[in-house]
């Protein structure tokens, strides 16, 4: 329990939810009369809803006051155009902003200038860099986070939602401030001015729909590793498939109809071939709870495609990939890779001590990953800084690494 003292109410009471076009109106007019930038949150429903929309956005600006826009009421075509044209030319606050920049994006709103809090955080080196911790630690009070998790989609909202939703904004023009002042006492102001230059290039290319369903995450499936045959594999991919187009069309989370592990039992009744009949698979507990019993001929229907499917085009046990693969697995069959691998993270990771950084931070893994495995073949400085480059590290990044990952290289 934290010994900071709560803070449990706007220090201007809880504004009215705006649903309607005229409300908007008068919040747009507020927010351009205001000064400074512009603190944003937002709410969805992960857990609840298919859809990765926002269901609530919660704007701050000093001179104009908290703002909580319900993007559902103001509907679909245009809805927030108001807003986007408000916000033009401002910097927007963001705390882990690839997480909001996505749903915004759907609502038509992409920054022009952002200010991410988290980002900052990490750059810092702060030990706990959630919206929380860096409150506590700036501001000196506790947010309560009991309604993170919640159903954002349900209407109407809570009063006691709304003061939570409110409070995510209240403070973080503060926290900002402070940041800022550490992060040119630490000497990373720059480094920080160019990550925020980056994910506003990430917010440019962000689409304003939700993203289709891709039929390959059937693969994503908890414990489909305890599957043994590829008859299984075959049914979990068809139940997949069946409860995702369900769970799009109905906007619920695909887990609220089926769970994964309901699934993995089902493929446990197959062994050399699909053929065990639908009865027996819907014999299983979940196939009979909540939501799973009322759509019960969808069920029948994908069992029995997976019956209709010919063994030689099951799925195979492991999906082929061109991408790289765990470095754990390259001592034993890329010695030269694993050698490479062994001598690079050892010196990221204390370059990364020495500017009191997370070692994610300096180097994506993923980056990494790829020079281990097949550097290029101009291994100079500059040749290395031209690698960076390529994969999107930012100056200041390649800045520290070019030098060094050339280095390692040429003492191996």
């Amino acid at each position: 329990m934290s010994d900071f003292p709560v803070l449990a109410e706007p220090r201007e009471g809880v504004p009215p939810l705006v649903t309607s076009p005229e409300a908007l109106r008068h919040t747009c007019e507020a927010l351009r009369n205001g000064h400074g930038p512009v603190a944003i949150d937002t709410e969805r429903a992960h857990g609840f809803r298919y859809s990765p929309r926002a269901y609530l956005i919660q704007l701050r600006r000093e001179g104009s006051g908290t703002h909580l826009v319900d993007p559902i009421a103001l509907g679909e075509t245009d809805g927030l155009k108001p807003l986007a044209e408000a916000l033009a030319g401002t910097q927007w606050i963001l705390h882990a902003a690839t997480q909001d920049m996505p749903c915004l994006a759907m609502d038509g709103l992409r920054p022009g200038d952002l200010f991410d809090t988290e980002l900052a955080g990490r750059l810092l080196n702060l030990p706990r860099v959630g919206l929380g911790a860096m409150i506590e630690h700036y501001c000196g009070v506790t947010l309560l986070k009991e309604h993170s998790a919640s159903d954002w989609s349900q209407r109407p909202l809570p009063h006691d939602w709304l003061v939570y939703a409110a409070l995510d904004v209240e403070l973080l023009n503060e926290v900002r401030v402070k940041v800022i002042a550490d992060l040119h006492e630490a000497g990373k102001a720059e480094w920080a001015r160019q990550e925020f230059v980056h994910l506003v290039e990430v917010g440019a290319g962000l689409p304003s729909e939700a993203p289709g369903i891709d039929p390959s995450r059937w693969r994503k499936t908890s414990h489909i590793g305890d599957i043994d045959s590829r008859a299984g594999l075959q049914l979990v991919q068809d139940l997949w498939l069946a409860r995702e187009n369900l769970a799009h069309d109905l906007d619920v989370a695909p887990g609220r109809l089926l769970r994964d592990e309901v699934l993995v039992a089902a493929a446990k009744h197959c062994h050399r071939t699909v053929d065990v009949d639908a009865e027996t698979i819907l014999s299983i507990r979940g196939f009979h709870r909540g939501q799973a019993k009322k759509y019960r001929q969808t069920w029948i229907d994908a069992i029995n495609h997976a019956r209709g499917v010919p063994p030689k085009k099951y799925p195979p046990p492991r999906e082929h990939s061109s991408a790289i693969p765990h470095p754990r697995s390259w001592k034993h069959h890329h010695p030269d890779e694993a050698a490479r691998w062994e001598a690079l993270r050892p010196a990221v990771n204390e370059a990364a001590a020495d500017h009191d950084l997370p070692p994610e931070n300096l180097c994506t893994p993923t980056w990494l990953r790829h020079f281990a495995w097949q550097p290029p073949h101009d291994l100079s400085v500059a040749g290395v800084d031209a690698f960076l480059t390529d994969v999107g590290a930012r100056p200041w990044q390649r800045g520290i690494l070019a030098g060094l990952l050339s280095q390692v290289m040429a003492e191996l």
